[in-house]
């Protein structure tokens, strides 16, 4: 059987946003290992010195590390984005707003993916992470609205 190609057979605009995070995301863990395999046979560490995941990022360089950090950042707050867009999917709430919010947060957690995983710099990582999360608390105020004030 054919997969589904359309909007319409997909039910809703708020999951392709969904799509692309979950592959932005195999793409770090992709970098990830692609440079801490490396730095791990250079540096003469053992896979198994990776049993705790603290140890491991002492012993490789930064770089390498912030590699790893990010991946598990677009594990955690993500958790959020990937609920809220299937709540605006199965609930109703997927308007144009709100589907272009959530392309904003895709596109801004990217932008704080490349930051973090190259010059790292803290204070553009925070700005660009607090614009993403003010997308989710605007796209959680406006549900409230629609549903309880709607």
């Amino acid at each position: 059987r054919d997969m589904p190609t359309t909007m319409e057979s997909l039910n809703s605009a708020a999951l392709l946003p969904v799509l692309a995070l979950i592959t932005w995301t195999l793409i770090i863990w992709v970098w990830m290992y692609a440079t801490r395999i490396p730095a791990m046979s250079k540096a003469g560490i053992d896979p198994q010195d990776g049993q705790r995941t603290g140890k491991l990022a002492n012993a490789l360089p930064d770089s390498v590390a912030f590699k790893a950090d990010n991946y598990n950042h677009l594990l955690e707050q993500p958790v959020i984005f990937y609920a809220l867009a299937f709540f605006l999917s199965l609930g109703g709430g997927h308007d144009s707003v709100n589907v272009a919010l959530l392309w904003g947060y895709v596109v801004l957690r990217v932008v704080h993916s490349l930051i973090q995983c190259t010059v790292n710099h803290v204070v553009s990582r925070f700005l660009v992470f607090t614009l993403s999360t003010i997308c989710l608390i605007v796209i959680v105020v406006r549900e409230i609205l629609r549903i309880f004030l709607g």
